[in-house]
């Protein structure tokens, strides 16, 4: 797999609202726009422009001309007779941040329920089960919702609890990447999720194909995605027979801050001992900051050691930027609007779905082409 840009433009980070958006104050400060100009300002396709378009002059918003669209005039009545019904169907959805990993995932979602004529209501969240409850409960009893997307803490006894409340909801539940486990038999949710094991897995057998044949895993357990990747590493050693007994896994979840320096000189120490060439680190956020710590301890990238992150939400700024397993976001947004307006269009007589999607591994510098050398003594003077 080739090296991803280390960028995309500005324009197809905003949100389907944001641009259209975007459109009306074009219109308002110039009284008309091409498709074409605006499609290159924002960075999108002609083709999105036109949808956008379409779907304000459907509203009566704006009025459609060759090529663009001006502000309505009270002489073209075509808009307000091509107007749209009201939403058919209004979905709740309660996500545990608004400023990583879940904006893409949103951003999926409310696409999805554009092309489908459905509501999308969001509500930012925390990692804690009784702020899950709050929002949720938020939207139940203030916007008359028919549906739920929601991504809870499902951690410890208050998780367990907020699971078989979601399940005994009289409204339909899609969890987005999040499965509910065994000991919880939620038999009405639905969710869609991310295959975190299976990408795991290929960032280890990447890491083998270039030499490498100790590979660690150094992830936080305070995440919900890090049981998934911890056993997809488990399970690709075992594949490729080597011993998980001796590997170096660490948990950065109780080091942070002035701390960090600290644990990842103990996790370079692991790696001196054990001959270990290669580590996998979730979430990239934490891989960024562990590169950097190597390169100032005088090792070389991925020379001494490869390093391969997990998310890739900011891999790619780090010097060197950082291969990483890269989650599909927006389909998880996507898909989970799927199974809901199936969901609301069938009702009970649907049988439940649960689906995992697989993500994709981006490859750059920092764990390709590096020559394979003995590790242990450039380690050792690092240290």
């Amino acid at each position: 797999m080739s090296p991803e840009q280390p960028s995309e433009p500005a324009g197809k980070s905003l949100f389907s609202l944001q641009r259209r958006e975007r459109l009306m104050e074009e219109l308002r400060a110039h009284g008309a726009i091409t498709v074409r100009g605006i499609a290159a300002k924002l960075g999108v396709s002609e083709l999105t422009i036109r949808r956008d378009v379409n779907l304000l002059a459907d509203e009566g918003l704006v009025s459609r001309v060759h090529g663009g669209a001006t502000l309505p005039s009270p002489l073209d009545r075509s808009a307000a007779a091509g107007r749209p019904p009201h939403h058919s169907y209004s979905i709740g959805m309660v996500v545990p941040s608004l400023d990583y990993y879940w904006p893409q995932v949103i951003s999926g979602a409310r696409a999805e329920a554009e092309q489908q004529n459905l509501r999308i209501l969001v509500r930012g969240s925390a990692y804690d089960a009784a702020d899950n409850r709050r929002q949720v409960q938020a939207l139940l009893d203030t916007q008359n919702i028919d549906g739920l997307i929601v991504a809870p803490d499902m951690t410890g006894g208050h998780g367990q609890e907020l699971l078989r409340w979601l399940n005994a909801l009289p409204i339909p539940v899609v969890l987005a990447e999040r499965r509910s486990p065994t000991e919880v038999p939620a038999h009405r949710l639905e969710w869609v999720a991310t295959d975190h094991a299976f990408g795991a897995g290929m960032a280890v057998r990447h890491l083998w194909q270039e030499g490498h044949r100790r590979i660690g895993c150094l992830t936080d357990s305070a995440s919900p995605t890090s049981p998934h990747v911890v056993r997809g590493w488990r399970q690709a050693l075992g594949a490729l027979k080597i011993p998980a007994e001796g590997s170096v896994h660490e948990d950065s979840a109780k080091h942070v801050n002035g701390g960090r320096d600290t644990h990842f000189d103990h996790v370079l120490e692991l790696c001196r001992q054990t001959g270990t060439t290669a580590m996998l680190v979730h979430s990239d956020t934490q891989a960024v900051a562990f590169v950097q710590h190597c390169v100032d301890k005088g090792l070389q990238v991925p020379g001494d050691i490869a390093i391969v992150g997990y998310d890739d939400e900011v891999a790619y700024l780090a010097e060197p930027a950082i291969s990483a397993v890269r989650p599909p976001k927006q389909y998880v947004g996507k898909v989970a609007v799927q199974l809901m307006a199936a969901r609301l269009a069938e009702g009970r007589m649907r049988p439940v779905h649960r689906i995992e999607l697989n993500p994709e591994l981006i490859l750059r510098e920092s764990s390709v082409g590096a020559p394979r050398i003995p590790a242990a003594a450039a380690l050792q003077d690092s240290l």
